[in-house]
């Protein structure tokens, strides 16, 4: 018979999962060790930049990612990351050492309790009661990663398992569409065709589903408005698209004015809604019909307003624009193209994401992670390709880098850039080093500010005030870090030399950072201003 570490390979091998991301400790060796040569191991060297490698490269793919961390610290240095996976959606498989079977009873040291810890923020936890079990849970784990909603399931093994003899294992296929209910649909039809002005909002489950295409096509069909889901972590419509009306407002009041004009509003895999600051109103005005079509029976039972829809997104929004009425087009929206900011000194951000719209080809991928510069970002970047825009709605720190290095590995014919802050870098800065050694070549933007903008914005939106500690990151040299890795770095510090730094970097290989000094900004928060009447804590 084989060993459990034998038949672990080849069902990885026959899951497609010959990548493995990972953290290397103690008691991952006995599985680590005589890695086969079909096999590559990308290092990260923190666990959060290992799983944040694999978050990346699965949520690119679409497929589910292998992740090997190590023991307890697993969950102590890497649980942001998996609660990354978690709000993504991204299917990852990460297995991580436990002691050896023989010692646990005795509490030894690294003995691990990292199950029940991480149960909250994962599809499944498990650590298996024999040792033949290994490479059937390891399966299961990849089947229940994959189906609908995607995520993360977490496989903890002890030491000794692996040199247990096991017998082989077939691995099976596994459905991944659930087709949502015909009728529950052909009510959402019923009230498109008696809808005056119908609107759709459009949320990152339309790229998990595949589904960019057909909602393109039932939003041109039905001649319907178009707006982002708040906070989005994909970008599913073309920003220049006629249709696009931009994003949506992260808070009750705000979002139901930007939707007063429309009698019926169908979210496409999205929350109903996502909102980060509470200004209370309306979800949508009263006499708006509100339909969410989700993948995620967990956003559809955490609605709170409307009828929801439980099933694939491209599915629905195939039988939606084969089932309902055509409507004719509007009169023409004329598409404002954002003004081009002026070259000032210090550079704003608005500046440098136009420069960067400019100058970058339309392939290109974005790993954000500018929370004080997001507005200007959506604003500028206009990108009309699938698969083009990637980040995080739960607000953890850190996710940029490692996902930005993930991205590029799975998009080897596609550039990666990650606008990234000041401070969001610190939280994982050892992901410059895996981009050198793997030479994955993305573009890091570092917005240069010296402080948390986002949090100081957030003051004065709520009236807390600007006494608070711990707001501002003197002292810190991007370019000197980034060349310690390895890495090509500059700083950029007067507009006149922004662009053609911007130009050299497309055309150069390897991964470089460009730490860009751009003036402090926070007159709004998530997009809003005062005038939205925000509440006050101050």
């Amino acid at each position: 018979m084989s060993t459990v570490r034998e038949v672990t390979y080849q069902v990885l091998r026959d899951l497609g999962m010959n990548l493995i991301f990972g953290n290397p400790g103690s008691t991952e060796l006995p599985f680590l060790r005589d890695m086969p040569a079909d096999f590559q191991y990308a290092l990260g060297l923190h666990e959060r930049t290992a799983i944040g490698m694999g978050l990346g490269y699965a949520m690119a793919r679409g497929k589910a990612a292998f992740v090997n961390v190590h023991s307890v610290a697993s969950v102590g240095n890497g649980l942001s990351a998996l609660i990354d996976a978690f709000y993504c959606h991204a299917p990852l498989v990460v297995t991580t050492g436990q002691q050896d079977r023989r010692q646990v009873l005795a509490e030894p040291f690294l003995v691990s309790r990292a199950v029940e810890t991480v149960r909250p923020y994962v599809k499944w936890a498990y650590e298996p009661l024999r040792a033949e079990d290994v490479p059937a849970v390891i399966a299961r784990g990849y089947y229940l990663a994959i189906q609908p909603p995607m995520g993360p399931v977490f496989l903890s093994i002890p030491m000794d398992d692996w040199t247990h003899e096991c017998q082989d294992l077939s691995v099976r296929k596994v459905s991944q569409i659930v087709e949502p209910d015909s009728a529950a649909l052909d009510e959402v039809v019923r009230a498109l065709n008696a809808s005056r002005n119908p609107a759709l909002v459009v949320g990152a489950q339309i790229e998990e589903d595949h589904g960019w295409d057909e909602v393109v096509a039932l939003a041109e069909h039905l001649n319907a408005d178009v707006y982002q889901q708040p906070i989005p972590s994909r970008w599913t419509f073309p920003r220049t698209h006629r249709l696009f009306r931009g994003g949506l407002l992260p808070a009750q009041e705000p979002l139901a004015k930007q939707l007063a004009g429309y009698d019926t509003v169908v979210v496409l895999g999205a929350p109903v809604f996502l909102y980060y600051a509470y200004v209370p109103g309306h979800t949508v005005r009263p006499g708006t019909k509100l339909f969410q079509i989700t993948n995620s029976p967990q956003d559809a039972a955490a609605a709170v307003a409307g009828t929801s829809i439980v099933g694939n997104l491209n599915v629905a929004a195939r039988y939606l624009r084969t089932h309902a009425e055509a409507r004719e087009q509007k009169t023409l929206f004329a598409r404002m193209d954002p003004v081009t900011p002026k070259p000032e000194y210090s550079i704003t951000a608005s500046y440098l994401f136009s420069v960067l719209n400019k100058v970058m080809p339309r392939n290109t991928v974005i790993a954000e992670e500018c929370p004080s510069s997001k507005g200007d970002l959506d604003k500028h970047l206009l990108l009309d390709e699938p698969a083009s825009f990637y980040s995080v709605p739960n607000g953890i720190l850190g996710f940029g880098l490692p996902a930005a290095v993930g991205l590029q590995l799975a998009h080897p014919k596609r550039r990666v850039v990650c606008p990234v802050g000041d401070g969001s870098i610190q939280y994982s800065i050892q992901a410059l080093w895996s981009a050198v050694q793997y030479k994955a070549p993305v573009i890091f933007i570092v917005l240069r500010n010296g402080d948390y903008t986002a949090l100081k914005s957030f003051c004065d939106f709520t009236q807390v005030g600007r006494n608070v500690h711990g707001m501002d990151l003197p002292g810190i040299d991007i370019v000197k870090i980034a060349q310690g890795y390895g890495m090509a770095a500059r700083e950029v510090d007067q507009p006149a030399e922004l662009e053609s730094v911007l130009k050299n970097v497309f055309d150069t290989p390897g991964p470089q950072l460009i730490s860009v000094n751009i003036a402090r900004g926070g007159q709004t928060c998530m997009g809003m201003d005062q005038s939205v009447n925000p509440p006050k804590y101050g």
